[in-house]
């Protein structure tokens, strides 16, 4: 059978990240091989579904944040494909005007994302590489919903993680903040192996089986990637920390990754 939200050409034996985060979130667009890797990925880090949870939450409070400090027009690199509580969901709440492009290159998360975004207008995704900065600037440029000469909300959350160290993550991270001005905010997460250690090296073992593979990284690490932020409170911290919305009972030495935002100087 098959299904109509699966784009033609997709190898659905072949699993993919933005999938089995998918899937640790309860979401439907998932396919066997996904589930069989995210089974795998749970038995490495028994905590993922929570850490899946808390990472979607940071997401929330960090586009509120942003939409608090006058941002209306974000840039979700990596975006994965949607769930309840998306980017344009929570800050259109907040103000109808605000505009989002999502930025993702794997084929399900496209699809699925034209499909909820059919008749916003102030909301599009782009298929691209988010490191590949030039092509991914170029495409929301074309989209004429980011306008570069005010503030933009860069987000980057539970997604760098993928990035390779050979991919050079600092110049990345980099060229998206020199085509944004002063006052423009990253929001960043990303796992770590500073958090349960064993835990993380597990997973790393295990996502080498996908199309993506993991790289954690030290807050030494996730630290310098912040070179022309100014880090907002309170500071790098593991999920549960960032901002809460009240008192929570979940363990931050259990959360798997860190969360930050940053205001361009």
């Amino acid at each position: 059978m098959t299904l109509s939200w699966v784009p033609e050409g997709v190898d659905t034996g072949l699993p993919s990240a933005a999938r089995l985060y998918d899937y640790l979130l309860g979401g439907g667009h998932n396919f066997a091989a996904d589930r069989a890797l995210a089974e795998k990925f749970l038995k490495a880090q028994p905590n993922g579904r929570t850490i899946a949870r808390l990472n979607r939450a940071f997401l929330r409070r960090a586009v509120l944040f942003l939409m608090d400090q006058g941002i209306r027009q974000f840039l979700d690199l990596g975006s994965g494909i949607p769930t309840v509580g998306n980017v344009h969901e929570i800050a259109q709440k907040a103000d109808p005007e605000a505009r989002v492009v999502y930025v993702d290159f794997e084929d399900v998360a496209v699809a699925h994302s034209r499909l909820i975004l059919e008749g916003d207008e102030r909301a599009t995704i782009i298929q691209e590489d988010m490191t590949d900065p030039a092509a991914v600037l170029a495409a929301a440029q074309r989209s004429g919903l980011i306008d570069f000469s005010q503030p933009v909300g860069v987000l980057t959350v539970g997604v760098f993680h993928f990035v390779a160290p050979e991919k050079d993550p600092a110049s990345i991270v980099a060229a998206y903040r020199d085509a944004v001005v002063p006052g423009s905010h990253l929001a960043f997460s990303q796992f770590t192996q500073d958090l349960q250690p064993e835990e993380m090296a597990g997973v790393v073992e295990v996502m080498k089986k996908s199309m993506n593979p993991m790289f954690p990284r030290t807050k030494q690490e996730i630290t310098a990637l912040f070179d022309g932020f100014e880090i907002t409170e309170p500071g790098i911290v593991p999920l549960p920390l960032w901002r809460p919305d009240s008192e929570n009972d979940d363990d931050p030495d259990k959360a798997g990754i860190y969360a930050a935002v940053g205001r361009k100087l």
